[in-house]
Order: structure tokens, then C-alpha cells, then sequence
């Protein structure tokens, strides 16, 4: 049973700066890979260091999902803190690593290409792209519950179960979320070897990341989502994955 009185006001305050601190991270991670990540290498001239820390570094924040991922730990936290706030917890985390991650991306010598003009302009645009799919499928899902939101107000869940949703973006792949991001990291103009190891190394995540989320998946919705499978063929990118 969750508590009352200032208790409850706090778990409010906390699931909804957790919401704010989503859109921050990816507000952050917009500015860093827009402008920061244009930061010259250091004149040593080493790769090997900065990928190094960079590969720690994104390490670090996607071992975070594997690890929220596991009951024991979820108990933990519900037990610990409140049912209410375990999705909090989570958005907070994940939003505090992502900004550490960006933050402190190392730049890394080389250029993979570097384009100008009216291609430049065609890159960009899909980029803004991916970003506008991103947000118009994470509408398609529950934003709130997503961010903790709907737990720490109490608000009823729409569907429970939950409803596989087949249609729209999810009838062109069946994670496209992660289309989307690949159309931002993937379609920079300038893609120097700062932006080229981000894009790199947090495709191979969700490469990785897709088989687990799947498995996952295949608990909650069963044979529904076999055969989702079996209509949408492809993961995440077309003809590719």
C-alpha cells in the first residue's frame, strides 16, 4: 500500500522531475552530438584511449537496462523505496548515465565523410526525420507509464494486459524506435570519428539489445507476438537486421 500525506507529494515530485530529466538527457544528447562532439581530438594523436573510455563509458549506461531487468532487483527497489516509484528510479537512472555518457565522450581523430551543400541539406533533413519518427512512435505507447508518471499519480493503466500494437511504424519494423535512431546518429553531415564511434557502438548495443527485448516480449504477449514476428520481418532497419 503506498503512503500518504507529504510521502505521496514527494513520490510526485520525484516521478515528475523524472520526466523532465528524460527529455533533458535527450535534449543533451541532441546539443552533444549537434555541437560538442565537433571538439578537435587531443594532439597526441592516440584513438585507442579515447574509444577505449568511450566504450566504458556506453557500457556503463546500457549495462543499466540488463540490470533493471532482472527481478530480484525490481523486488529490491519496490520494497526499498515504493511500487510506485520502481519506474522512477529507473528514468532517473538511465537519464543521469545517458548525460554522463555524453558529457564525457571522448573525441576521436579521422573523418568517415564530411558532406556539404545540398546533400548536406538532405542529411539533415532526415535526421530531423528520425527524430519527429521517434517521437510519433513514442506516442503510440504509454508516455507515462513509460516515464513513471502514471505509477506515482495513480493513474489507471490503459490496457491490461497491454495490446501488441502491429500497425503504423510497427508494420515497418519491429522496433522502430531504434529506425529512428539510426537515422539520427547515422546521417550526419559531418560524421568525424567522435560521431562515428557514438553511432557505432550504440547501434551494436541495440543489436544486441533487440534478441533480449524480444524474449521479453514473447513472455508477456506469447504466440501474438510469434507471429508478429513472422509478418514483420525485419528488426530494426530494413533488407538489413
Amino acid at each position: 500500500m503506498e503512503r500518504a500525506g507529504p510521502h505521496r507529494t514527494i513520490h510526485r515530485l520525484i516521478g515528475l522531475g523524472g520526466g523532465v530529466a528524460f527529455v533533458g538527457s535527450l535534449s543533451y544528447f541532441a546539443v552533444s552530438y549537434g555541437r560538442r562532439f565537433d571538439a578537435p581530438p587531443s594532439q597526441s594523436g592516440d584513438t585507442a584511449a579515447p574509444i577505449l573510455v568511450d566504450l566504458l563509458l556506453f557500457t556503463v549506461f546500457a549495462l543499466h537496462h540488463s540490470v533493471f531487468a532482472r527481478g530480484p532487483l525490481k523486488a529490491w527497489i519496490r520494497r526499498t523505496v515504493s511500487p510506485s516509484l520502481e519506474r522512477s528510479v529507473y528514468v532517473w537512472l538511465a537519464s543521469v548515465l545517458f548525460v554522463i555518457t555524453c558529457l564525457y565522450w571522448q573525441p576521436v581523430a579521422g573523418t568517415a565523410w564530411h558532406i556539404t551543400g545540398a546533400a548536406a541539406l538532405v542529411m539533415t533533413s532526415l535526421q530531423v526525420l528520425g527524430g519527429v519518427w521517434c517521437v510519433v512512435t513514442a506516442r503510440r505507447l504509454d508516455v507515462f507509464e513509460l516515464a513513471g508518471i502514471r505509477q506515482v499519480f495513480g493513474m489507471p493503466a490503459h490496457d491490461t494486459p497491454p495490446a501488441l500494437d502491429t500497425r503504423g511504424p510497427y508494420a515497418f519494423v519491429r522496433h522502430p524506435i531504434y529506425f529512428g535512431w539510426l537515422l539520427l546518429v547515422w546521417f550526419a553531415p559531418w560524421m568525424n570519428g567522435t560521431r562515428l564511434v557514438f553511432a557505432a557502438v550504440s547501434t551494436f548495443y541495440l543489436a544486441i539489445a533487440i534478441p533480449l527485448e524480444e524474449r521479453e516480449l514473447v513472455k508477456v504477449f506469447g504466440s501474438a507476438y510469434k507471429d508478429y514476428r513472422r509478418q514483420v520481418r525485419w528488426r530494426m532497419l530494413p533488407g538489413v537486421y
